[in-house]
């Protein structure tokens, strides 16, 4: 290799390191590609918080909705790749968009993995005019009436949607799909009885279960969860069976590893203090913190189980 090459790229090396030393030293942006007051919105604003404790630097939220998560994602992509502007958010535009839409203004696999922030089971939710008061019931009930019920979605391709196609091949069950835009509308549906089941992340439903609005027939999760130990997991049924909605920090393509690890190692920091874990469990959230390694292949096996359901349920964005 030339030295004028080596000497180049040992100046860049010494450049990245001297900028992560540095980090951060302005306020810090953290991008959600989806609306206010869900589970999507509220866990990055905990570690928000926890960061700016750290670094005494402002960490502010800002939610970019529209398109799947789309605008916000390409918002974060065409940043400038220095560790100031980051997205938060769940699968959707980093792990299933790629497959759904045939054109993105942005290549998820380009984003810099940060860390997992946390896990939120989803819950099978049934109005309670749904005569079925367990899974076993309310599946011979589905199979009795088939084609008579319908599903509600965030919209076309959100978790909601995916796993509830999952569950219907898995089940044998013929129940349609009304996709709304975005998780309010939805569970306003649910909730007047527009709809008759949902599968949403128990962060948000869990009060509507509590207050008898809703029927939590069955968690997504591997095992039953401590703030429904009555209500079994889908896995006891049918094995792996599994679906949960986390929220992942990434940062625009090219910004320094260094910069990724101080950020994932601040994550992990935040999430052994015991008023984050109580914060999360607040939301049925399991924290995570894993490294930018690990986040990499986890979405990729996310990447590749949510498309094989949108290639067999031939699921088609709004």
């Amino acid at each position: 290799m030339p030295c004028r090459l080596l000497l180049a790229l040992a100046s860049i090396l010494v450049s990245a390191l001297a900028h992560a030393q540095d980090y951060p030293a302005r306020p810090i942006r953290i991008v959600v590609p989806y609306p206010a007051g869900d589970s999507a919105d509220l866990v990055p604003r905990i570690f928000a918080e926890k960061l700016h404790a750290k670094w005494g630097q402002p960490v502010l939220v800002e939610n970019r909705p529209g398109a799947g998560g789309n605008i916000g994602a390409e918002s974060v992509y065409r940043a400038e790749p220095d560790g100031y502007t980051l997205m938060a958010s769940p699968p959707g535009p980093l792990v299933v968009n790629r497959n759904l839409y045939r054109k993105l203004a942005f290549d998820p696999a380009g984003f810099v993995p940060v860390s997992i922030l946390a896990e939120i089971p989803n819950v099978l939710l049934v109005n309670p005019r749904v005569p079925a008061h367990s899974i076993e019931e309310f599946i011979a009930f589905a199979k009795a009436n088939s084609d008579k019920l319908n599903y509600g979605s965030q919209g076309s391709g959100s978790t909601s949607h995916l796993t509830a196609e999952l569950f219907k091949s898995t089940a044998g069950l013929k129940i349609t799909h009304v996709p709304y835009k975005g998780s309010a509308p939805a569970m306003a549906a649910l909730l007047g009885g527009e709809v008759d089941l949902m599968f949403d992340n128990l962060g948000v439903t869990l009060p509507h279960v509590k207050s008898g609005k809703l029927r939590a027939l069955a968690v997504c999760s591997e095992k039953r969860v401590a703030s429904l130990p009555g209500v079994p997991a889908i896995s006891e049924l049918v094995s792996g069976f599994v679906s949960a909605t986390w929220v992942g920090i990434v940062a625009p393509p090219r910004t320094p590893v260094q910069i990724a690890e101080k950020l994932s190692a601040a994550v992990a920091e935040a999430i052994r203090s015991p008023d984050v874990v109580g914060r999360l469990a607040a939301l049925s959230a399991e924290p995570v913190g894993d490294t930018p390694k690990e986040m990499a292949a986890f979405m990729k096996l996310e990447e590749e189980r949510w498309n094989r359901v949108i290639t067999s349920a031939q699921v088609k964005a709004d």
